[in-house]
């Protein structure tokens, strides 16, 4: 999912005094066993690090909270619709668990656990899934929640009128359904695919009435229809999202220890762009929760007595830097390519951009997603001895008179990084230009409208861009970002940047994707993890984080297991 930095004006002046005046031109833009039911999981043998980083009470209801009263949040953007099957948006992640419910949901080991679907069998070769459906949900416009209503949802998330940018490539595998009973389904998979489950439990991929994606699917992002235990009472866009409760609702993940509706009668979700606006209203108690917490306003949020503030870390691929096409000079050379990586003081940028609040990240998984191997995670930390030689090797010896390198036929060895010139530029790339011009890289950062990105990026026109970030629940992000099969192409719209082609790489993420072991799985992952250390298809730059703050009255409040942001079912108001 791919994401810009939004440096605000603060911010950038800021990071100005910090590292000089520069123009400031870029935008950072598992499966069950086989025949094993939900009910009858046994205890992983692999814990990811989120459990270890953060208290396992954080994802399950403590105790039953007051209800009622009315919830005033601040989030800094809109997703400009609320279908979710048709978006990528980060804040998709906490609204699904709003508006909507999904198949399955992830313990605090990151096993799936049942939700809509009260358990499930897996064929002996992973091809085949059948779901046994709860018989007593429904969606708010009075249709069930049916073995056809999750029909109708996996053929909308695939359906290219829905143009989804990130639900249709977690299903790509999965060939059609059969119903068995109005509570039973079968689907049928091309290849077997151990993240399934993992990626039916995403905001992403949530239930969403099938009478009204049947009778109305233009105006769905508008008015969406969903199960969950909230219901849009109105929203307008760009402004805000109002939501009352749901007064039947009783269908909570087992997981999260809630049962029945949820406590608060309305939520209130405006959207203030400005990230000192949203802090201020917080301050003075114009709201009671801000989702989108900014890190240069961390300390005074910590330091006020009336305000709590959490950082946490999102699991799949962190935030890059850049994305290098690696079909493209200079970039096809991987020595160039590792160079540039090792030239970059990612620490002092993240500690300058991130004010403190970001830890700089030079491997190729967030820390706390499934089988992530720490044994890489010094692998491109910066080395200038390192980068030198590495470019001396490649041939760029010569220097001209500003300094940069050149070959023994002359040829600068100079790029353009193409960016977004929508939003205010990020320092994070400027501050990564002069990093590599001090080894002889002249970088040179080209900002082009949304419309011509999107045109070059689909023709592989460029020789490097910015690159953001993709979460998921899962390791097969990796699949995602980097595997040959999602290069862009006349077919289909893939997520592979880099252009990287690795058949190495392929075959560790195809054989990892295939596998019913939790050990295999465990070694194939991490054979690919030291594999991007090797190729460097781009620069790894820090965790990706949700940051938020609320008041200290605010109780309640839980965290998503596959997103690390906020559930709201729970939250109540102690006044």
């Amino acid at each position: 999912m791919s994401e810009c930095i939004r440096i605000t004006r603060q911010q950038s002046r800021f990071v100005a005094s910090v590292l000089g005046a520069a123009a400031l031109a870029a935008c950072v833009s598992l499966a069950a066993c086989s025949k094993k039911s939900a009910a009858a999981s046994s205890t992983p043998t692999s814990k990811p690090a989120q459990t270890a980083r953060y208290s396992a009470t954080d994802y399950f209801e403590q105790s039953p909270g007051k209800p009622g009263g009315i919830l005033k949040v601040s989030v800094s953007s809109d997703t400009g619709t609320l279908d979710l099957h048709a978006i990528s948006h980060t804040n998709a992640q906490w609204l699904g668990r709003l508006l909507f419910d999904n198949l399955v949901y992830l313990d605090d080991q990151g096993q799936p656990s049942p939700w809509l679907a009260k358990s499930w069998e897996i064929a002996e070769d992973g091809k085949t899934y059948t779901f046994h459906l709860r018989d007593d949900v429904s969606f708010s416009d009075g249709s069930k929640f049916n073995a056809e209503a999750l029909r109708i949802n996996l053929e909308h998330m695939r359906d290219p009128a829905t143009k989804s940018p990130l639900a249709a490539a977690y299903i790509a595998p999965y060939v059609n359904g059969e119903i068995l009973g109005e509570y039973t389904f079968r689907a049928h998979l091309r290849d077997s695919y151990a993240p399934f489950l993992n990626v039916l439990a995403q905001s992403w991929l949530a239930m969403e009435s099938p009478k009204a994606l049947t009778e109305n699917p233009k105006g769905f992002g508008a008015a969406p229809i969903g199960s969950g235990p909230f219901v849009v009472e109105s929203y307008t866009r760009q402004q805000g999202l109002r939501l009352v409760r749901r007064a039947d609702y009783h269908w909570a993940p087992d997981f999260i220890k809630h049962r029945g509706p949820a406590l608060l009668d309305r939520i209130e979700f405006d959207f203030v762009q400005e990230p000192l606006v949203r802090f201020s209203s917080l301050a003075v108690g114009q709201y009671d929760l801000t989702i989108d917490a900014p890190p240069q306003n961390a300390a005074a949020i910590r330091a006020d007595r009336g305000l709590l503030f959490d950082s946490r870390i999102r699991q799949g691929n962190p935030n890059r830097a850049l994305a290098f096409n690696t079909v493209k000079f200079p970039f096809d050379d991987v020595r160039v390519r590792k160079a540039i990586a090792l030239s970059m003081d990612r620490e002092g940028i993240v500690r300058v951009t991130g004010f403190g609040e970001y830890e700089a990240k030079s491997d190729f998984l967030a820390e706390n997603t499934r089988y992530y191997d720490p044994a890489y995670k010094d692998a491109l930390k910066q080395n200038i001895p390192e980068a030198n030689r590495l470019l001396d090797e490649a041939g760029f010896t010569g220097r001209d008179g500003e300094g940069i390198r050149t070959n023994k036929e002359g040829k600068r060895l100079s790029a353009e990084v193409l960016l977004n010139n929508a939003q205010t530029p990020s320092p994070v790339v400027v501050a990564l230009q002069s990093d590599a011009k001090k080894v002889g890289v002249e970088l040179k950062l080209v900002q082009r409208p949304t419309t011509e990105l999107t045109d070059r990026r689909r023709n592989g026109d460029y020789q490097a861009m910015g690159a953001g970030v993709w979460h998921t629940n899962t390791p097969d992000g990796l699949y995602i970002v980097y595997d040959s099969d999602e290069i862009t192409s006349e077919k289909r719209v893939g997520q592979n940047i880099s252009r990287l082609s690795d058949p190495e790489l392929d075959k560790f993420l195809a054989e990892a994707r295939a596998s019913q072991s939790d050990d295999e799985r465990r070694r194939l992952y991490s054979a690919a993890q030291k594999r991007l250390t090797e190729l460097v298809p781009a620069i790894p730059l820090h965790e990706n984080y949700t940051l938020t703050a609320r008041k200290n009255d605010v109780k309640g409040v839980l965290y998503d297991t596959s997103h690390n942001t906020i559930v709201f079912t729970a939250a109540w108001l102690d006044r």
